[in-house]
């Protein structure tokens, strides 16, 4: 058996392994929990957040004529003794806020 031979194609099937590997990390855009992230990130920079949460699968959505995949989530404030509860929506391809809204 050619060692040399056998490095090689073990270096290649590695390779390849990484190539696979990166381009099912691209395609699947955002995992749920890199959008809470950013959802969270956003929102603390009105002040401190006490809760938060996230459905794990993506729902489809339409804002202002334009279908979204996104993640559906909430947090929870406090401000002045209060607690206001938002919804947000993230797309999950690209991370971006979709929509915003408090809820009752």
């Amino acid at each position: 058996m050619n060692w040399k031979k056998v490095a090689i194609a073990a270096g290649v099937g590695a390779l390849a392994g990484y190539v696979v590997k990166e381009q099912v990390v691209n395609k699947q855009g955002v995992t749920p929990e890199k959008a809470l992230k950013i959802a969270k990130e956003a929102f603390k920079k009105q002040g401190p957040i006490s809760g938060s949460w996230i459905y794990m699968k993506p729902e489809e959505i339409t804002k202002n004529g334009v279908d979204y995949d996104v993640y559906r989530g909430g947090v929870s404030k406090s401000q002045d003794g209060e607690t206001s509860q938002y919804e947000f929506f993230i797309d999950s391809q690209t991370g971006t806020i979709v929509d915003v809204a408090e809820a009752n």
